[in-house]
């Protein structure tokens, strides 16, 4: 295992996942967790990330320098280096010239940790700091120099310390992979030994034991998350596993039926299917406010849910799809004072519920949660579905939603999604949709004057949901799907394409 400690850096998941890629495990915890929790995880290296503080100020975060000593492989990453350097006796100073995106390296010496990357000694890599290290503490030696920055990278090759000014594991640093693997596996040592088939097998075994012979309770919204997690859970124990699903009717066209199908009838899993679609429909009526129906929705399953888990007897456990950026983001760098966000649970779930949490999928990106459905033997067109999102169509009808709304915008995302896959663009994009506008248009069919709704459709490109760009779909795709929508489905006569991007829009509309 290699541990990253993080000091805030935009950068910190990517290295992480740069290093799961190498199918070596990787865990991100914040700065100031306590040495001895360090050092009791036996990791094979150990990694300090970049961070938007200055080392120079008095309160700025840092680590116990004992670290240094353990023997265990030491990479800093920008703040990294700088912090490393000042602990251990260099100096570091405020740079007249700040150092910002591609800049060009001359590396002095390849040693191991540039083994494989650069011919020619030059190498295009990706700064982002204001300060730089003046002097090197005793034992150090310089691997590589910038206009900049006298010491873009060293090393302490005894002691296997190494700093880089710059950002390995972004994909503007030319062979930034190949460096890290060469900390990962020619100085740290580990095997590429870590796979979704391995932590599928440990995960059951985990399971077993920590469950027993107890009751587990899993919401199931009949999304990956979900749905993997209550595969896993029913891998490990079985029958003693129950889920509840809850149909609000603001699912996709025939979902709830998909679900109730997979897991009563394939995987014969313990299933508690309610059917709240009337109660849904009546607190939404006549609400057009997007977050008062946000509202509405999370604080109705919640009621529905603790009532139907109420009537189930001597369950222990609650099963949640936490995901390993949720985990992060609820212990933040700066430490559990002052939390980014706290981690997201099932559909707002009280924290007063009477049941101890398992999180199966708490170590994992969502990338890597599909590779465990693969894993664990689920469809392809399960695990590889789209993003959507908690509050459903909800928030994809704009204004007041109604049945009729409902079934007319089910209807024509049903035929976005059949002409996206026909395509061959579904596991090319991101998230592709419908979305049902609140604005009525002239138009003629049939020689007939209609006045009916507006569909949009969108359809995104992106790898985290943090930013996304408009897809550049064909137009003669965007031509098929629009006259299949107009010619199927009723009180829709104007098809319109989104080509917003994240920022300055969302992904969704509401």
């Amino acid at each position: 295992m290699i541990v990253i400690l993080d000091f805030g850096s935009q950068y910190t998941q990517l290295i992480a996942r740069r290093i799961r890629e190498q199918n070596v495990y990787c865990e991100i915890h914040p700065f100031n967790i306590p040495p001895d929790q360090v050092k009791n995880m036996n990791p094979e290296g150990i990694i300090l990330s970049g961070g938007p503080s200055s080392v120079l100020g008095e309160s700025s975060p840092s680590v116990e320098p004992e670290l240094f000593g353990w023997g265990i492989p030491v990479l800093g990453i920008c703040y990294g280096l700088q912090l490393m350097a000042k602990l251990l006796g260099g100096e570091v100073e405020n740079s007249n010239q700040s150092e910002y995106g591609r800049t060009e390296i001359s590396i002095q010496q390849s040693n191991r940790f540039f083994e494989s990357v650069a011919t020619d000694r030059d190498l295009t890599v990706w700064m982002s700091h204001g300060d730089r290290v003046k002097s090197i503490p005793d034992g150090f030696e310089v691997l590589a120099v910038s206009e900049n920055s006298p010491f873009a990278a060293v090393a302490d090759t005894d002691k296997r310390l190494y700093g880089i000014q710059f950002h390995p594991e972004v994909t503007h640093t030319d062979q930034g992979i190949q460096i890290l693997k060469n900390f990962v596996f020619g100085i740290c040592g580990c095997a590429p030994d870590w796979n979704m088939e391995s932590f599928k097998e440990s995960k059951i075994r985990e399971l077993k034991e920590a469950v027993g012979d107890e009751e587990v309770l899993c919401a199931l919204s009949g999304g990956v998350d979900s749905t993997v997690t209550a595969v896993l859970l029913h891998k490990a124990i079985g029958e003693k596993l129950t889920c509840i699903f809850v149909d609000n009717g603001l699912l996709r066209k025939d979902e709830a039926s998909k679900v109730i199908n997979l897991f009563e009838k394939h995987y014969q899993i313990n299933l508690v299917h309610i059917d709240a679609v009337e109660i849904f429909m009546d607190k939404l009526k006549g609400v057009s406010d997007p977050e008062q129906k946000r509202k509405i929705i999370g604080y109705e399953f919640i009621n529905i849910f603790e009532r139907e888990s109420g009537k189930l007897k001597g369950i222990k456990y609650l099963a949640q799809g936490t995901l390993y950026p949720d985990v992060i983001e609820s212990v933040s760098f700066k430490g559990p004072s002052d939390v980014i966000k706290s981690h997201h649970n099932v559909g707002g779930l009280p924290e007063d519920m009477k049941m101890e949490l398992v999180e199966p999928l708490r170590e994992l990106f969502k990338d890597e949660v599909r590779e465990l459905g693969v894993a664990l033997g689920l469809d392809d067109e399960l695990v590889y579905r789209h993003p959507f999102p908690g509050p459903g169509l909800g928030i994809r009808i704009l204004g007041e939603v109604t049945r009729e709304k409902i079934e007319v915008l089910q209807e024509a995302d049903h035929i976005v999604m059949e002409e996206i896959k026909k395509a061959g663009l579904y596991r090319k994009v991101w998230q592709s949709f419908a979305v049902l506008l609140p604005v009525k248009s002239v138009g003629v069919m049939g020689d007939a004057r209609t006045y009916d709704w507006t569909i949009a459709i969108r359809c995104v490109s992106s790898k985290d949901a943090m930013t996304a760009d408009w897809v550049h779909l064909p137009y003669d795709l965007l031509g098929k799907i629009s006259n299949r929508i107009i010619n199927e489905v009723r009180k829709i006569n104007r098809v319109v394409y989104d080509i917003t991007s994240k920022p300055p829009g969302t992904i969704e509309w509401e």
